[in-house]
């Protein structure tokens, strides 16, 4: 995807600076959704018709700068995962005006494939979304086809390796043969292949094979259970100090860190899982929902909490639809704290975690403003959208005490930009686009909701957010990084090596960046013990790493702490979509999408450490 024009800023959430500001489009935009589709969408209703009274008046606030006025169009926008541009567009720093939209080729950060969802746009490509308005962009496309990389694996040194885990559950011991070079034994292949239930069903692989001094080994890996020819999600993965969990097409299961053995029976749902909570609380536990039947009149409605560590089912609900065109048809899913939020298409409905007590309703308030989307983890941050199809159209943001609902602050966002995505919620860092989606903003917001910073550069980034088809899917950005004081953003590349950029959350400027230490990208995973974790992606001759990267001093250079095996190198590329944690010394690859192909070993979750 190309680079933006280097260009002067022309104005940007804050105003020009040499000329005066160009006005946004009309209609839409930063605040300005589109009218759901008949069955909702996690936007605005087309028929309001009730609701609670409006909150308390807010206190009037400071005059901010503009929010971002549109540059001058840049080149012909490409395809891209949810059709926002690229271009590095802060929006609005106070006190120093910067370039909020720079042009941008569509897609919040054009994805490449392998980490997020894949952007292709052909016909029946995997990120194509499919007819229909699904908000599952892979129903019904071809499988990736991963029967070579297979092969590959089977015989390698000379030697060919067999791993006979049996089929009475999913403790039996692998036995494998030598690699010929007098390295690996059979302790080094991964534990107990199964299908991803634990049955150690047989699976003549030892991914271990052939390592070569210095790579990782693979602590164990799980068969995708069986799936529906045209796929299934496969979403969430949860790790405790003991346990890793993870969610896949009807079922959730759970095996040890440490050699894979399941740690409790597999879970099963009667209908396929449709959403999860990306947290888990505080004492391990999350909530994930199930269709109510497989109709296509079924509603993702069914709620079913689960402690991560014993695998015991907790309480269960079925959520009920709001007033007119506010449905469950989809459900977006949060924790914060004690208090899981369900986002329906127009507004939401709070539980309590633990006893599955129903705490509040947020429905819509003010001048028709319809909850839109929820992001959870240390706040609770609502975005409505308001007045649709009117003159005064806009997003707000708001901050919920997650104990009442009640709203701590409201941001109006100008006219002409809607809020697309939430980076954090603590601090709070919010991505939006203009109506055209040629421009773009990443601000920061107080305390009290006010603009802290925008960011100002000219990076191209790939943030890998995926697609929000029928709701905003405020959370679904895998490739972001956010401390107290700098966000962490990687630029997009198309291919090469590309850049991590830290952006300092004062100024929305960039504070250092760094390059990828092998010839293919590299994406943020997580901020811990004052470093920068991050993945590198793998290439054709070696599996991916790990690295860090200090976040304070002067010296930003990248410190290897894995290297996957070469024989993984394409199982790790060949997801559609995954995720990925770093902890406790382990490396943990999950996929989120399940292709149905019966003809390849699909993988569903990997573990590597030394």
């Amino acid at each position: 995807m190309a680079q933006p024009p280097n260009q002067p800023p022309q104005g940007g959430f804050g105003a020009p600076q040499d000329q005066p500001p160009q006005q946004p489009p009309p209609g839409g935009g930063f605040g300005a959704p589109q009218p759901p589709p008949a069955q909702g969408g996690f936007g605005a209703p087309q028929d309001p018709r009730q609701g609670t009274p409006p909150p308390p008046a807010q206190p009037p606030q400071a005059p901010q700068p503009g929010y971002g006025y549109p540059q001058q169009p840049g080149p012909p926008a490409q395809p891209g995962p949810y059709g926002a541009p690229t271009a590095p567009g802060p929006y609005g720093q106070p006190q120093q005006p910067g370039p909020y939209g720079y042009p941008q080729q569509p897609g919040p950060y054009g994805q490449q494939p392998g980490y997020g969802y894949p952007q292709q746009q052909f016909p029946g490509a995997p990120g194509t979304p499919p007819p229909g308005g699904s908000r599952n962009p892979f129903k019904g496309r071809p499988a990736l086809v991963v029967g070579a990389a297979v092969a590959a694996l089977l015989v390698v040194g000379g030697t060919v390796w067999a791993v006979n885990a049996g089929d009475g559950g999913g403790g039996k011991k692998p036995v494998a043969g030598p690699s010929g070079d007098g390295k690996d034994t059979a302790s080094d292949g991964p534990a107990d292949p199964g299908d991803g239930s634990g049955d150690g069903g047989k699976d003549p692989e030892n991914l271990n094979a052939g390592r070569k001094p210095g790579e990782a080994k693979v602590l164990w890996y799980k068969e995708a259970p069986d799936a529906p020819g045209s796929g299934a999600d496969a979403p969430g993965m949860w790790i405790t100090g003991r346990t890793a969990v993870k969610a896949a097409y009807k079922q959730v299961v759970a095996y040890n860190v440490g050699d894979g053995n399941p740690t409790w029976a597999p879970l099963t749902f009667p209908q396929k899982i449709c959403a999860v909570t990306p947290e888990k609380s505080a004492d391990g536990k999350v909530v994930v929902a199930y269709m109510s039947g497989s109709s296509d009149r079924a509603k993702c409605n069914q709620l079913q909490e689960i402690d991560l560590d014993t695998g015991k089912k907790g309480w269960t609900t079925q959520v009920a639809d709001g007033q007119l065109f506010d449905s469950t048809i989809t459900v977006e899913l949060s924790l914060t704290g004690k208090t899981l939020m369900v986002g329906r298409s127009q507004s939401g409905v709070a539980y309590d975690v633990g006893t599955g007590r129903k705490l509040f309703d947020k429905k819509h308030y003010g001048e028709a403003c319809y909850p839109a989307g929820f992001a959870g983890g240390a706040r609770l941050i609502a975005v409505s959208s308001c007045g649709v199809g009117g003159s005064n159209a806009h997003d707000e943001v708001q901050e919920l005490d997650p104990a009442t609902g009640k709203a701590r602050w409201t941001k109006k966002i100008p006219k002409g930009w809607t809020v697309e995505r939430a980076y954090s919620v603590d601090p709070v860092v919010i991505y939006s686009t203009d109506k055209d989606k040629k421009h773009w903003n990443i601000s920061t917001l107080n305390s009290d909701g006010s603009i802290r910073s925008q960011v100002d550069t000219k990076a191209s980034f790939d943030a890998q957010c995926g697609f929000a088809i029928l709701d905003r899917d405020l959370q679904g950005c895998r490739a972001v990084a956010v401390d107290a004081s700098t966000l962490y953003l990687p630029t997009e590349a198309t291919s090469g090596a590309n850049e991590i950029v830290a952006l300092s959350l004062a100024t929305g400027k960039e504070k250092w960046r760094v390059k990828s230490p092998a010839d293919t990208k590299m994406v943020p995973v997580k901020v811990e013990d004052g470093k920068l974790v991050a993945y590198v992606e793998p290439s054709y001759d070696a599996g991916g790493q790990i690295v860090s990267v200090p976040t304070a001093g002067s010296s930003h250079t990248t410190t290897k702490l894995l290297q996957n095996p070469q024989g993984t190198a394409q199982i790790e590329d060949g997801f559609y979509s995954k995720d990925v944690d770093w902890v406790d010394g382990r490396f943990y690859i999950s996929t989120t999408r399940l292709n149905g192909n019966d003809d390849t070993k699909e993988k569903l979750m990997l573990a590597f450490g030394k």
